[in-house]
């Protein structure tokens, strides 16, 4: 095969969405748009930024193939793990994150879904958490990105957003390649909670915010100043999905 066809073995790509034409050229457009106003505004546009998305957090996460794997003599059996069933213990969670770390996190209680008016609500507690926590934001202008899932889009929560002269920047759907929360804080943020079980939501709550304090202190979030590659990424793709960045 190698040899006489000059064929070579290639893996299965996996990607989140089967992305339509249209899909592609508006992933390139937003991507262009967004990579020349940073050429426009510099660094300045990314510490704008305020990256907002919603993830559950389980009470167990399964390790992934790299962290299971161990040193073994050759020609030793491949070791085996069981895959586990996912309990009812979880929560919604929706994270806020800026160039400098973490800002808030919003515990959504059981039960509870994320409708225009919870997330107005949400977004009322994040004004006062930035005045608290960023006060220069607030001053400066806030670039809230987030997707456009139909609670992000009520009439409230846009007539929220221009009372606070808040500007929402585009984001195509099915894009977690260039949301920061997706590429970069949910993988750090659940990375050392995998392979851990926790028995209640009150260990697991404890877990995020303990993990979260580490993450803040390490500076390790780097999604939002990683943004330009990501969307020039997207560009050279011509708007399809990318990897290994």
């Amino acid at each position: 095969m190698t040899e006489r066809l000059h064929k070579r073995r290639i893996a299965v790509r996996w990607v989140p969405h089967g992305l339509s034409e249209e899909q592609k050229c508006r992933r390139l457009e937003i991507a262009q748009q967004l990579l020349h106003r940073f050429r426009e505004e510099g660094k300045e546009f990314l510490q704008k930024v305020v990256a907002i998305d919603e993830t559950w957090i389980r009470d167990f996460e399964p390790e992934l193939k790299s962290q299971s794997s161990e040193w073994r003599d050759k020609g030793s059996p491949r070791p085996k793990k069981f895959k586990r069933s996912q309990s009812n213990v979880k929560q919604m969670m929706i994270f806020v994150c800026d160039c400098k770390g973490v800002i808030m996190i919003d515990r959504v209680p059981s039960g509870t879904t994320v409708t225009a008016a919870y997330y107005r609500q949400f977004l009322q507690k994040l004004r006062r958490k930035m005045h608290a926590n960023r006060p220069d934001l607030p001053e400066n202008g806030v670039l809230i990105l987030h997707d456009n899932a139909q609670p992000h889009l009520g009439k409230d929560v846009r007539e929220l957003m221009d009372v606070y002269s808040w500007e929402v920047l585009p984001q195509q759907p099915y894009s977690p390649d260039m949301s920061p929360p997706d590429f970069d804080m949910f993988p750090k943020l659940k990375m050392n909670m995998r392979g851990v079980s926790f028995s209640t939501l009150e260990d697991l709550s404890a877990s995020v915010t303990r993990r979260v304090r580490q993450l803040n202190c390490s500076e390790d979030l780097t999604g939002i100043m990683d943004l330009p590659k990501r969307w020039d990424a997207v560009i050279r793709q011509k708007g399809d999905y990318t990897e290994g960045l």
